[in-house]
């Protein structure tokens, strides 16, 4: 379903043209389940594609695929069960025993879904498939394990110490900078994106580049199409009409949603209905609680400004003094040191009667300016002198 035809129709379903070369989603950030079909495979390889990097040019099963009530074979794979996402299942190598996630594409069009990765190439906070094996009529993508997600790990957690935050952030924030660099625009970025990639939940990868754009020109994002979950889009994705809009602006304006919600435990913009929603977003108007320090207060709105243009870029955000004070905006935080802040945030909690944290002090922030610092001012801070 696409944003304008949500504001249309509020709660109907979009269905995009057989030809469009990008496959629209759901906005409801809501997984499904459909029960895998697997088609006799090539028994031959095909064709490399050049274009591609060698862990994404795709190979034959090595044998016709069985069929149980629980389990697909595909090549040396076995298809367990369902995981979050459309056509996505878990999967375990029969030799290795290692899991893997298994993303089930149409044959037709599937290099469209691999050209982001080969464009981005490897980086740390980024999760590129591992092998990639082509049916009949599909193209299964496979891509390492991983240990759940930032939206349940948030969810289970209420919300996030600011330090512990502030480490996963930064391995968030660097993925989307990366993506940036390199002429991809997520657009439909939102924390179920990102996962865990060790059993300690302490590094983190951009998990899916579903949704991403490929951007002709690096230095030109202007976007007309509008996707995205709504609670994560962006009030110059709710205009009429097909006017376009900075692409990595959006990105940024849904990176400061995930912030907002692992500090504060709830989305900045929250209604039942979509018509509703959509009218807070547009406002822009969001409230913050007064435990939540200054510079974390000054982050959040750096990225939450209703003006895209007042938004700082990814590559700005990762010298912002919150992250800056923590550590450095590469570096990857040990797992000893990870729990033991989630050891002294249990500790905290636990001294408060009940087990309950105190109410919520509401300040109100406006698009205008967080704590009287406008744009040019936050940029000409955070830049190095030359």
């Amino acid at each position: 379903m696409t944003i304008s035809h949500l504001l249309q129709s509020q709660m109907s379903v979009g269905v995009a043209s057989a030809r469009s070369q990008v496959c629209l989603k759901r906005l409801l950030d809501e997984p499904q389940e459909h029960s895998l079909k697997c088609k006799r495979p090539y028994l031959a390889p095909p064709p490399l594609t050049p274009s591609l990097s060698p862990c994404l040019r795709p190979r034959g099963p090595a044998s016709q695929p069985t069929h149980s009530q629980s389990q697909s074979r595909i090549g040396p794979y076995f298809l367990v069960e369902p995981c979050e996402g459309v056509e996505t299942y878990w999967a375990v190598h029969t030799h290795t025993q290692q899991r893997y996630t298994c993303k089930v594409l149409p044959l037709r069009g599937y290099q469209e879904h691999l050209a982001p990765y080969a464009q981005l190439g490897h980086h740390d906070n980024v999760c590129v498939p591992s092998d990639v094996v082509i049916g009949q009529d599909s193209v299964y993508v496979f891509k390492p394990g991983h240990h759940g997600d930032m939206h349940a790990y948030v969810r289970s957690r209420k919300r996030l110490d600011e330090e512990e935050a502030g480490l996963l952030f930064a391995q968030m924030l660097n993925a989307v900078t990366h993506c940036h660099r390199h002429g991809v625009v997520l657009r439909d970025l939102k924390l179920r994106k990102f996962t865990f990639t060790d059993r300690h939940r302490t590094r983190l990868a951009l998990q899916s580049l579903d949704d991403a754009v490929l951007l002709p020109d690096a230095n030109a994002d202007a976007l007309t199409d509008r996707h995205g979950c709504p609670a994560y889009v962006g009030p110059e994705l709710l205009s009429g009409g097909k006017a376009s809009y900075s692409g990595r602006a959006a990105d940024i304006w849904s990176l400061g949603v995930s912030l907002y919600t692992m500090l504060i435990g709830r989305y900045p913009f929250q209604d039942t209905q979509p018509a509703a929603l959509f009218a807070k977003i547009r406002r822009g108007t969001f409230s913050l609680p007064d435990w939540l320090s200054p510079r974390a207060k000054c982050l959040i709105g750096c990225m939450l400004r209703k003006s895209p243009a007042e938004r700082l870029q990814a590559s700005e955000l990762l010298m912002h003094p919150w992250l800056t004070h923590l550590e450095p905006a590469n570096h990857v935080p040990s797992s000893e040191r990870v729990q033991e802040l989630r050891l002294k945030t249990r500790l905290r909690r636990s001294s408060v009667a009940g087990g309950v944290s105190p109410a919520l002090q509401q300040s109100t922030v406006s698009e205008s300016g967080v704590r009287g610092h406008q744009r040019s001012e936050v940029t000409a801070r955070l830049r190095p002198v030359t």
